[in-house]
């Protein structure tokens, strides 16, 4: 076992390594990068050399090249007193080569031609005719930069290199701060224990509340990247896990007025506090005992992974208990009309385009019992799940129904059930004690993948209902060309997938004692 573990783990990783690789290469070279600014505002602002300055520093920071602008480079090497002025002024309004004159432009060059830089010269742009003849035009002064392309395995090993970050108390680069710690406190929000840190970004480490699943962490962090145009900038993991909707209050205290009774009205996360590198305000110092003062808020709504949880959980839910029985019943009453009725849908589920059935019911649900079709039309929010989980459940259903049907005929006609009804057993022991128990073993497998593919979301699903999901979201990635989001869907995705397998093969073994991966010895 320990050794197929060890392989099967091996193998996932290589895969998984693959899979990225893949998609960096689609994305990030073989896609022109120029799209991710359709829709951005400060790159529709600017024009001329200031926007390709901009294209650069956006490359840069999603990784794609590593460049310098002359004028960063001379600020660190002449200050920003008189030499420096000259010299900016020189790069931005050079006529001809005469800037190659000066010493810091010489030095400039072959420093970062020597590191592999390509020097890119953007000449200033002028008005040729009219009053402003000579002038500047807009966003036309002129820049002198060094160039270097990221290789797509840099990407990658940057990438898988960052995943995972860890808190320490050394996060705080707080001098000031002389007492760090991570230890167990009692929290006065919850009433239960919890390990808290100083020095730490997060104060609370690991922490409970009432919030699904109950038990959280700020410890341990995936880095799955930044969104390059749908969230531009922000922090991937949570845009999939922080909570949307109306600011949901509550009456508590802040940390320095436990135990007073003065209690306020708030949304304030306190267990999402991390230090504060600025000022504090008065209110701050009477609120707060330390520097932790930098929350975020309570929502009332959920976040993305747990609306795709949660229609997901639920149509895995109705799809095994009406699959299995209604497959069981189809396979008691072969060829009769409860089988023929139960093929017919089969038939028409796995044959109809997914897109089409799914408008076929939402038409029918909202028309035949008034259902909210779009998310976020629904006046309430648990009927707004209603639709997208019965039309996640329905393939399901059909799937598990054909596939405990075929697996229970061919248990039927094994020898072990003549012998079992040669021994006088009656029909309705030898379904429930021996051909429903061995049919339904390939269907175990599927089980952890049912159940953690509720994470992924549905992407056809969540997209046709308007549901703000993983599932959709992926499609909004790719239609905004969020290649930050398309790669980070792609490892989370894959990652749930190889743990869905795993688990399968792990669940077999044992819910079926004949099967073992143990490897024997012999001749």
């Amino acid at each position: 076992m320990k050794k197929y573990l060890l392989r099967r783990i091996l193998f996932s990783l290589f895969s998984l390594l693959v899979v990225i690789w893949t998609v960096m290469l689609l994305v990030f070279s073989l896609t022109d990068r120029s799209v991710i600014f359709q829709n951005d505002d400060t790159w529709n602002k600017r024009s001329a050399n200031e926007r390709i300055v901009y294209e650069y520093s956006q490359y840069q920071r999603y990784g794609y090249l590593e460049y310098v602008n002359y004028t960063s480079y001379a600020s660190n090497k002449l200050g920003n007193g008189d030499a420096y002025t000259e010299e900016s002024n020189l790069i931005q309004r050079q006529e001809g080569d005469a800037y190659l004159e000066s010493a810091t432009v010489q030095q400039f060059i072959e420093e970062y031609t020597a590191k592999g830089y390509k020097i890119v010269r953007l000449d200033p742009i002028k008005f040729s005719s009219g009053r402003t003849k000579g002038q500047l035009k807009p966003g036309g002064r002129g820049f002198l930069l060094a160039v270097r392309e990221r290789p797509i395995i840099y990407r990658l090993f940057d990438y898988l290199g960052n995943l995972f970050t860890i808190e320490t108390t050394n996060d705080v680069k707080d001098p000031s701060l002389t007492d760090r710690y991570v230890r167990f406190e009692k929290d006065p929000y919850s009433g239960l224990f919890a390990i808290v840190g100083s020095g730490t970004t997060h104060k609370y480490l690991l922490y409970f509340d009432s919030r699904f699943p109950w038990i959280h962490q700020n410890w341990i962090h995936l880095n799955l990247g930044v969104s390059y145009t749908r969230f531009r900038g922000q922090e991937i993991t949570g845009v999939i896990n922080d909570p949307s909707g109306d600011l949901k209050n509550a009456r508590q205290q802040f940390p320095a007025l436990i135990g007073t009774d003065q209690y306020v009205e708030t949304s304030a996360n306190f267990h999402s506090a991390t230090y504060n590198m600025g000022e504090l305000t008065d209110a701050e110092k009477q609120q707060f005992n330390d520097r932790y003062t930098v929350m975020t808020y309570r929502r009332s709504g959920l976040s993305m992974i747990e609306n795709s949880f949660v229609i997901g959980l639920v149509a895995v839910v109705i799809a095994y208990c009406l699959g299995l029985p209604l497959g069981i019943l189809m396979a008691r009453k072969k060829d009769k009309l409860v089988d023929k009725l139960g093929m017919a849908y089969i038939v028409f589920i796995m044959a109809v385009p997914s897109l089409a059935y799914i408008f076929l019911f939402a038409a029918l649900g909202t028309k035949l019992f008034n259902l909210p079709y779009k998310f976020a039309n629904a006046q309430v929010k648990f009927l707004a799940y209603i639709l997208p989980t019965i039309s996640l459940a329905l393939p399901q259903i059909g799937s598990l129904m054909k596939w405990m049907r075929r697996y229970m005929i061919d248990q039927m006609n094994s020898d072990y059930v003549k012998f079992a009804r040669a021994e006088g057993l009656s029909e309705q022991e030898i379904f429930s004690q021996h051909i429903s128990r061995n049919a339904i073993i390939p269907l175990v497998h599927g089980i952890p993948a049912s159940i953690l593919g509720c994470l992924t979301g549905a992407i056809i699903t969540e997209r046709v209902y308007s549901v703000p999901g993983v599932g959709n979201l992926l499609t909004l990635a790719i239609n905004g060309h969020d290649n930050g989001i398309i790669v980070a869907c792609t490892v989370f995705y894959t990652t749930l997938s190889i743990i869905s397998q795993i688990a399968g093969d792990l669940l077999m073994v044992k819910y079926d004692p004949r099967i073992s991966f143990e490897t024997k010895g012999g001749r």
